[in-house]
């Protein structure tokens, strides 16, 4: 791209789904984007736009940082619009079709998103963006693969408690590492089962005090 992105095509940037890229546009706006090498139009119905890793780029960078860029404050964003992958421990207001449809759609285009930016186009490991959103990333393989997440916290709300089942995954002190907590134990197999499906490498351990297992799980690199 030769010169930075208009106004309104920052715009629709600055308002790409968090975990996936995938945007929302007229078509007019998606096919520039489309021409200048920031946006891709995925090859499956229904053919959905997703941000290329430049337009990544732009999107994570200040907007003070993008050269002539217009200075826009950030759009305000719908909850209904904006897809995150859910961690376990938070309020699921939405778990019906609509649900699984966006979180196939965003699987779906989280391994585009592999072949477009690992080398060979290699869709069976995390690709750069993964290992800078373990916890969103990790989340998202479980949950397109069908597993429960963990109900709203409840007590202290530090997200480690155990008030009702299905996996919670949680950033950890160690690089490139989440953990993935799972009170049943045939259901915490079946998380390092689908983690180790989808790329990542995978270890259990258990928590020095109470003996409860618990999965490490990192981002495989080849």
């Amino acid at each position: 791209m030769t010169r930075p992105p208009t106004a309104a095509q920052r715009r629709v940037i600055d308002a790409a789904d968090s975990v996936t890229g995938r945007l929302r546009g007229t078509e007019s706006q998606l096919a520039a984007l489309v021409r200048h090498g920031l946006a891709f139009r995925h090859s499956r119905p229904p053919h959905d736009h997703f941000l290329t890793p430049a337009g990544h780029r732009i999107r994570e960078a200040p907007i003070a940082a993008v050269p002539s860029a217009p200075k826009i404050p950030e759009p305000a964003r719908e909850p209904s619009g904006v897809f995150t992958a859910r961690v376990g421990g938070e309020e699921a207001t939405d778990a019906g079709p609509s649900r699984v449809r966006e979180v196939h759609s965003a699987w779906q285009g989280l391994l585009e998103l592999r072949r477009m930016t690992n080398t060979g186009g290699a869709v069976d490991r995390p690709c750069a963006w993964e290992r800078t959103h373990l916890t969103q990333a990790a989340a998202l393989a479980l949950e397109a693969a069908g597993l429960r997440p963990a109900g709203a916290d409840t007590g202290t709300g530090t997200g480690t408690g155990t008030g009702t089942e299905g996996y919670r995954v949680r950033a950890t002190p160690q690089p490139e590492a989440v953990a993935v907590r799972e009170p049943d134990a045939r259901a915490l197999k079946e998380c390092a089962v689908t983690l180790e499906k989808a790329g990542w490498q995978v270890s259990e351990h258990a928590e020095p005090r109470t003996g409860a297992r618990y999965l490490l799980a990192s981002p495989r690199r080849s």
